[in-house]
């Protein structure tokens, strides 16, 4: 009776593992995860927020999650080459940050390196339109899904995980934006 019992609970146990590999297997090869915010600032202000990684412990919705995290800022100070390392926690993890493109008030292009806890290279990209006196901003990360990526997001929305840093971000820049041009 028990050697039935067992015998079925490992059935169980591999179709489970089955329908999982077979669920991460239809996943979709890429990750985009994209949010939007508008802001009474001119492109200018919103730019050089983010165009200096100094400038994203004001806003950025990682800094406070680890007060010990050790950070280091190398390469240009701001703009193209511009570099921001970090290490720390399970909240953190610890990785890389390069600006690739910076065109004023336009674009900025990042190359994200993710070492830990996952490793992952994606590339990040924020937008400036002008909208009257305003700034529309979209935030935009793009990547690809490894095998184990894929397993994760048969359990986990990565849109809906990421798109909350996203949001948070985005929503903690408002303030500093719109402060810095009263």
């Amino acid at each position: 009776m028990i050697k039935k019992l067992l015998l079925a609970v490992s059935a169980i146990i591999v179709i489970a593992i089955a329908i999982i590999l077979i669920a991460a297997a239809m996943q979709a090869d890429d990750l985009k995860v994209t949010r939007s915010a508008t802001y009474s600032a001119s492109p200018e202000k919103v730019f050089e927020q983010i165009n200096d990684f100094r400038k994203w412990d004001a806003w950025s919705p990682w800094a406070k999650l680890d007060p010990n995290m050790t950070v280091t800022h190398s390469g240009a100070a701001n703009g193209v080459g511009a570099a921001y390392a970090w290490k720390g926690n399970g909240d953190v993890g610890e990785g890389k940050m390069t600006i690739n493109a910076s065109h004023p008030y336009e674009h900025i292009g990042i190359d994200l390196d993710f070492i830990a806890p996952m490793e992952a290279k994606n590339k990040t990209d924020f937008t400036f339109k002008a909208n009257g006196d305003k700034t529309d901003v979209t935030w935009t990360m793009v990547g690809k899904k490894n095998f184990i990526t894929k397993i994760f997001c048969v359990f986990f929305d990565m849109d809906k995980l990421i798109g909350a840093d996203f949001e948070k971000g985005l929503a903690q820049l408002k303030p500093v934006v719109e402060t810095t041009v009263k």
